[in-house]
């Protein structure tokens, strides 16, 4: 397995309206700018430079066959406080041309597949939220967020903003950051299926749905693996949300499989479950923000007659019912996902999730069997799927979707052999926590 310990620092004598807008160049063409030289290697004193050389290094030499690294990718960080933050980064080259992808924090997906001649250069902006573990309440009082120990090990919870530059061929000029403070916020709540996952094979929709959004709106993605609506709030990880939303904000919440195996006095998709949603809203439109619940998204599990197994009891009903209670908007993505896996077919259904051959990976020894879990294929279609349900509820949010957008349906795909997603040197041959 490989994994880097990032470590964590607080810079508390950084005030986050105080800071002014800052870029690095990589090529000396933006001569006001920071120039980046190969070895800033990023350290605590310096607050910006290369980060996690040696994870690449280690990757590269573990290829194989199936798994490849592309030449010139590199990972950016600063040391910045909370907040959202508007990334612009210059691609292109004066020597080459390129195909670059540029991911943020935990594989949050923002710059895909964007080719530049040579000498030609593209501009992109978008929005990063970036957070550690830290909750400062209204009264000045502190607390912290119970992360769970491999969360330690996550870019989303550290004191760094990281730009990830892939690519087949990559070719960046500049990064530009700025405080975005002004942009709405979507806030997503969930597990597995929605959290920013940091590991190759894994993704999630949670990290997928920047692609579709511009540098007018925010996404800050709180979910995390094996988390269930009660654990979620009993983390603190509602409270870090709440002390951060503001009106006009979005709070999403897609919970249902690790709630079902719940046996705790009290437990049930109308007991517990039920409960905690209800806090959820009560707690966002105490803020002024807007609640979506989005149904859980189905498991892989066919019948002899090629149909989905509804194996998540009656907690979409539950989730369903606390809705129209309290007058809340719903993504039906438990509906949706049933059409894509029955579209796909039993077999084809698995290129959408982690089922790949021993030896894919560095280290698997293994098949990967996942029927819970997304690649980024699956991943990425299903973020479309939750663009689409906001498109049917006529979110207000949706004027912030980028022009490349197109309609999309699950029961026509994308072809998952058109696909393409470069893989990052950071590998886990551990299923994620739920199924």
């Amino acid at each position: 397995m490989m994994k880097q310990t990032i470590m964590l620092f607080l810079y508390a004598v950084l005030s986050f309206p105080s800071l002014q807008a800052q870029t690095y160049s990589f090529d000396g063409r933006d001569k006001t700018a920071i120039q980046v030289k190969p070895d800033d290697v990023f350290t605590p004193e310096r607050g910006y430079g290369y980060d996690f050389q040696s994870v690449i290094e280690e990757a590269k030499k573990a290829q194989n066959e199936t798994f490849h690294l592309s030449d010139g990718i590199f990972y950016f960080s600063c040391a910045l406080p909370d907040g959202n933050y508007r990334v612009t980064v210059t691609l292109g080259s004066k020597k080459a041309k390129g195909n670059t992808t540029v991911r943020a924090e935990s594989r949050r997906l923002f710059v895909q597949n964007a080719l530049t001649k040579k000498g030609e250069f593209k501009t992109y902006s978008f929005v990063v939220n970036k957070r550690n573990t830290i909750i400062v309440m209204s009264d000045g009082k502190t607390d912290r967020v119970r992360i769970k120990k491999r969360e330690e090990t996550k870019m989303n919870w550290d004191d760094k903003l990281t730009i990830e530059v892939n690519g087949d061929a990559p070719a960046i000029s500049s990064i530009k950051i700025e405080p975005a403070n002004d942009v709405p916020t979507l806030w997503l709540c969930g597990n597995s299926t929605v959290v920013d996952q940091d590991y190759e094979p894994w993704a999630s929709w949670g990290q997928m749905i920047t692609r579709w959004l511009t540098d007018q709106v925010a996404v800050a993605n709180y979910a995390e693996s094996g988390e269930t609506a009660t654990s979620f709030i009993g983390a603190g990880r509602l409270k870090k949300i709440v002390s951060l939303m503001k009106p006009g904000d979005y709070i999403f919440m897609e919970f249902g499989h690790n709630d079902q195996k719940e046996k705790r006095p009290g437990s049930g998709a109308f007991y517990n479950y039920a409960y905690a949603l209800k806090q959820f809203v009560d707690e966002a439109r105490a803020k002024e923000v807007t609640p979506i619940f989005i149904t859980p998204t189905q498991r892989r599990s066919f019948g002899k007659d090629g149909k989905i197994n509804e194996t998540h009891a009656n907690y979409p009903e539950a989730m369903r019912w606390v809705a129209k209670d309290l007058g809340v908007q719903v993504i039906e993505l438990h509906d949706m996902t049933r059409t894509f896996y029955e579209t796909l077919g039993v077999e084809g259904s698995k290129h959408a999730l982690v089922h790949y051959p021993a030896g894919t990976y560095p280290g698997q020894t293994k098949a990967f069997e996942d029927n819970t879990h997304f690649n980024p294929y699956g991943a990425y279609e299903i973020s479309k799927m939750v663009v689409m349900g906001m498109k049917q509820l006529d979110l207000p949010v949706l004027q912030h979707l980028r022009d490349d957008f197109e309609p999309f349906s699950p029961s026509e795909p994308d072809d998952w052999k058109l696909f393409h997603w470069n893989d990052g040197p950071f590998i886990d041959i551990v299923k994620p926590d739920g199924n």
